[in-house]
């Protein structure tokens, strides 16, 4: 084969190659936009509008964390300004690097601000920030999987104690929270795959440094 002929063939198979990976972008993002009419439209109901406006709500927040803030006290006394502090550390790892660093990467607009989707938007405001990865994903399942290794050693509860109702507990908060960040309209899957996945990530590279090396020695 000449150079000439080698050089229109690497051409040809680099123009295909790529048409076939914008050809599975474009599948993936059909898909993702499908499911998303799904839970955002077909299964609304006044029930879900609240529950989800709740989960992922401030307030039910705030009083989820201070409730496992009290629950680690409880159980480690002694390290609980260093579990704290890690913690603290973990939500601001998920936090800033889902909404100062990947969003600004990837520039994806919201589904509530793009009126191609035909959003409904559960909440009174859908935000100015992009939307790939959801924080909301990122920090839920941060922390959640930073507690499942904080707790999952513990054997002062009977409840407690128990790892696989520990991480069931956790894993299906933070997977509620993500799904009311879907299901109100200000997130599409994709992004809350994102989001969980990042947060799995930093919480257990922080689960496990802060349960082997700093707070328990």
């Amino acid at each position: 084969m000449k150079l000439n002929e080698a050089e229109d063939f690497y051409f040809v198979c680099c123009i295909t190659s790529l048409f076939h990976k914008t050809q599975m972008i474009e599948t993936l993002r059909h898909i993702d936009t499908s499911i998303f009419h799904f839970i955002n439209g077909t299964l609304a109901n006044p029930i879900l509008d609240v529950l989800c406006s709740v989960l992922r709500g401030k307030t039910f927040l705030v009083i989820f964390y201070a409730a496992v803030a009290v629950r680690l006290f409880q159980l480690y006394p002694k390290q609980f300004i260093r579990i704290a502090l890690a913690g603290a550390i973990t939500f601001l790892l998920t936090d800033q690097i889902s909404s100062h660093v990947i969003k600004y990467f990837f520039h994806r607009i919201r589904p509530c601000n793009n009126p191609a989707i035909g959003t409904r938007l559960v909440i009174e405001q859908c935000g100015s920030g992009f939307s790939f990865v959801s924080a909301h994903a990122a920090n839920s399942f941060g922390m959640a999987m930073f507690l499942i290794f904080i707790l999952r050693f513990n054997h002062q509860s009977s409840i407690i104690s128990h790892q696989s109702f520990t991480t069931l507990l956790l894993i299906t908060w933070a997977s509620l929270v993500s799904f009311s960040q879907v299901y109100v309209g200000v997130h599409f899957p994709a992004d809350v795959i994102g989001g969980a996945l990042l947060g799995i990530f930093i919480g257990s590279i922080t689960g496990i440094t802060t349960r082997t090396k700093f707070a328990f020695q």
